[in-house]
C-alpha cells in the first residue's frame, strides 16, 4: 500500500523565485520561468527526495490582493486550496526588495492557518545580502533561512530544517503499484481540457476561463477510481512551434508534447463547433507517432443542434479524413454538462489494457493460418509471398514480428489488412499496432 507523502506547499508574490525554487528541489524544468510577471496560474505538483525522505511539492501563482486582473481572483483560490493541503508552508519572498502589503497580507493568511511555515529569504546570492533579513522579522515568521533559488545557494540548508519542520525520521518506503495509469489531455488552445479535468476530479483543481492559453504548464492531478491510482496531466494548447511567436507559448507547447510522451493514454480533444482540422490531425499523428493509448473526444457537443444523424454524420467526417481512426474509441461529451464524462476513465483504462496486452504466440500463428488462408498475400515481382510465423516481440505499444520469405514485397495494401483483423481479432482498440516483417 502506497504510503501518502508529506507536501509542501511554495507561496508568495509574483515574480520571488517560486517556479526556479520548485524546479530546483524536482530537477527539472516542469513549471514555466520567465521574467514577465504571473506566468504560472494553476497548482503545478512534483516529488522531490532529500537524504532518502521523498516530498510533494506544489508550485503555486503569484499572491495578487486586487481583481484587475481575471487570473487574479482563480489563482487565489488556488493558492488557497494549496495551502489547505499543505502540511508545511514555505512562503517565499524577495531578498532584494523591502515587505510589500501583499506579503503583509500572505503572512496574515499563514498566521490564520496555525500551520508550520518557513520564510525563504530568495535572491539572497551574496552573504552580504543576508543582512537585510532581519527587516522581515516584522512579519511574525520565525524561521527565515536565506537562500538563492537560481544558484542553489544554501538551498541544502533550508531541506535540514524543512526535514526537521516535517518531523520525518525514517525514509518512507513506497511500493510500486501495477495499477497507475498516467492520462494526458491535449489538444488546440480552449477546446475544454481544463473543464475536463475538473470535471473528471470532480473539483476546481485547474483554471478555467473562455480566453484561448489560460493553461501554460502541464499540471498534475491524481485521482483513485475504483482501486486504481490515475494520474491526470492537463496541458497548455497545442499549436503548431512555427506558428508560435511568445516564448511562454512555446515552452508551454513543449510542456504539452513532453506530458504526452510520458502518459500510457492520451484523450485528444476536439471542439464539436470547429470541428475536426488539419492541427487535430497532426496531434492524434503525433500520439500515434509516440506510440500512446488514445481516445478521441469530441468536445461542447452540448452547443450542437442534433438530428438523429448529428452523431453518425460526424464520424464519417473524421473517418474520411483520417481513415486509421476506425481504431481508436470516439467519444462525443460535455465537460461542462459532464454529459457522458462518466465514460472517460472506462474507455481510457480499455486502451490502457490494449497497449499492455501480450498474446500467446500460439493463438498468434493459430490466428495468421486462417488469415493467410482467407486472404494470401499477392505475388509480387513473379514471387509467391509466404508468411511462416509471427509473434509478439513487444508490448507498450505491441510490436509483432511476422517472419516471411519476401519481407520487402508486403503490400502496403495488405499489411493494412493483416492489422483489421489483428485489431479485431485481439481487441486492441484505442492503440497503435505495429507489424514487422522479417526474413524467415
Amino acid at each position: 500500500m502506497n504510503t501518502k507523502l508529506p507536501l509542501i506547499a511554495i507561496i508568495g508574490r509574483p515574480n520571488v523565485g517560486k517556479s526556479t525554487f520548485f524546479n530546483r528541489m524536482i530537477k527539472a524544468r516542469k513549471a514555466i520561468v520567465d521574467a514577465q510577471e504571473s506566468i504560472t496560474r494553476d497548482r503545478i505538483y512534483g516529488k522531490m527526495d532529500w537524504e532518502g525522505h521523498e516530498i510533494s511539492i506544489v508550485d503555486t501563482g503569484g499572491f495578487i490582493p486586487d481583481d484587475a486582473d481575471i487570473f487574479n481572483a482563480p489563482i487565489r483560490n488556488q493558492i488557497k486550496q494549496a495551502v489547505e493541503d499543505a502540511d508545511l508552508i514555505l512562503f517565499i519572498v524577495d531578498g532584494r526588495e523591502d515587505a510589500t502589503s501583499s506579503d503583509r497580507e500572505l503572512a496574515q493568511i499563514i498566521h490564520d492557518t496555525g500551520k508550520k511555515c518557513i520564510l525563504v529569504f530568495n535572491k539572497c546570492d551574496y552573504k552580504e545580502l543576508e543582512e537585510n533579513v532581519y527587516q522581515w522579522y516584522e512579519l511574525g515568521i520565525e524561521t527565515i533561512v536565506p537562500i538563492s533559488a537560481l544558484s542553489g545557494r544554501s538551498t541544502g540548508d533550508l531541506l535540514e530544517i524543512v526535514i526537521e519542520k516535517l518531523d520525518l525520521t525514517n525514509p518512507i518506503v513506497r511500493e510500486e503499484d501495477e495499477n497507475n495509469m498516467r492520462i494526458a489531455i491535449v489538444g488546440m488552445p480552449n477546446v475544454g481540457k481544463s473543464s475536463l479535468t475538473n470535471a473528471l476530479l470532480q473539483k476546481e483543481q485547474t483554471i478555467v476561463t473562455p480566453i484561448a492559453g489560460t493553461t501554460r504548464d502541464s499540471i498534475d492531478s491524481h485521482l483513485v477510481w475504483y482501486g486504481k491510482n490515475i494520474t491526470i496531466v492537463d496541458t497548455a494548447g497545442m499549436r503548431k512551434l512555427a506558428k508560435v511567436a511568445e516564448s511562454i507559448e512555446y515552452y508551454s507547447t513543449l510542456r504539452a508534447r513532453q506530458a504526452t510522451e510520458s502518459a500510457h493514454v492520451v484523450l485528444v480533444l476536439i471542439d464539436a463547433e470547429k470541428g475536426f482540422c488539419r492541427q487535430d490531425k497532426t496531434i492524434i499523428d503525433y500520439v500515434i507517432q509516440m506510440g500512446k493509448g488514445l481516445v478521441i473526444i469530441v468536445n461542447k457537443w452540448d452547443l450542437i443542434e442534433k438530428n438523429s444523424s448529428t452523431m453518425s454524420e460526424y464520424k464519417r467526417e473524421i473517418a474520411g479524413s483520417f481513415k486509421s481512426l476506425s481504431h481508436y474509441p470516439l467519444m462525443f461529451i460535455s465537460a461542462l454538462t459532464r454529459q457522458r464524462v462518466s465514460s472517460v476513465l472506462d474507455i481510457a483504462w480499455n486502451a490502457y489494457e490494449a497497449r499492455r496486452k501480450r498474446i500467446n504466440t500460439k493463438l498468434l500463428n493459430e490466428w495468421l493460418v486462417k488469415t493467410y488462408v482467407a486472404h494470401p498475400a499477392p505475388a509480387a515481382q513473379g514471387k509467391q509471398i509466404k508468411l511462416k510465423f509471427i509473434t509478439q516481440v513487444h508490448a507498450e505499444p505491441p510490436v509483432f514480428a511476422i517472419f516471411c520469405n519476401y519481407p520487402k514485397l508486403i503490400s502496403t495494401s495488405y499489411r493494412r489488412y493483416l492489422e483489421n483483423e489483428l485489431y479485431n481479432k485481439f481487441n486492441f482498440s484505442g492503440v497503435p499496432v505495429k507489424l514487422s516483417f522479417r526474413n524467415s
